[in-house]
């Protein structure tokens, strides 16, 4: 088991030569981006600091300033990837379209999210092989998500109550099998298309067509089958 990742009150680093102090926020997202593809590319253990500082013109010290270790800015990247994918899903105002529509932009968000977001997905994939022991340190990761359990609530009994969707199921369950099909059409892709001679791009994930998600899932709350 990993040791809790612990924010002391860091101290300002003096002489970093970099011309960064003066705009913090700039200089945490630029870090925040950088690491991300370092930590979805080779994981935590074979992520360098002095690469991360290295592409964002700063320093170790600077990057521990604000985050404090290797961890805490692993623990930082792992929310800020939840935290811009739930930002952007409850900007596609939802409630204004009928449940059927609703179900399916949010289908079609998620797969389009992690089909163009392939570091998300490594990011998820990386830290199951921790056993989630990181994520489990996060004081926001269940709060920034519920909101996504809400959203697929609010659809689905809006849906029941129109004698749309069938009722009993779990919004969990639901959102569960929406990220189970969009997940895997890129975590998969590789070792997919390689088997079953090479089905899934090169460039984009293409193991499940985004067509037949969305229509996989609306089969899966339908009380009766949607048109196509």
């Amino acid at each position: 088991m990993n040791e809790p990742v612990h924010f002391s009150e860091p101290q300002p680093p003096t002489g970093t030569g970099t011309g960064r102090t003066n705009d913090p926020a700039r200089t945490m997202a630029e870090i925040l981006a950088v690491a991300t593809h370092e930590f979805a590319d080779k994981g935590l253990t074979g992520a360098r600091i002095d690469e991360i500082a290295a592409a964002t013109r700063t320093s170790k010290r600077m990057i521990y300033y604000y985050f404090g270790s290797k961890d805490g800015l692993y623990l930082a990247v792992l929310e800020e990837a939840y935290r811009r994918m739930r930002a952007i899903e409850s900007d596609l105002h939802l409630d204004d379209l009928p449940p059927v529509q609703a179900l399916q932009r949010l289908v079609e968000f998620t797969y389009d999210h992690h089909r163009d977001n392939e570091d998300f997905i490594r990011l998820v994939m990386n830290e199951n092989i921790q056993r989630g022991d990181y994520l489990r340190q996060s004081q926001s990761i269940q709060q920034l998500n519920s909101k996504a359990i809400e959203s697929v609530r609010e659809e689905y009994d809006r849906g029941v109550a129109e004698g749309l969707f069938r009722s009993g199921l779990d919004p969990v369950d639901i959102h569960s099998a929406i990220s189970a099909f969009t997940f895997f059409n890129v975590s998969n892709r590789h070792t997919f298309g390689l088997i079953f001679q090479n089905r899934a791009s090169q460039d984009k994930a293409n193991t499940l067509k985004r067509v037949h998600v969305v229509e996989l899932i609306l089969r899966f709350v339908s009380r009766s089958i949607p048109a196509a």
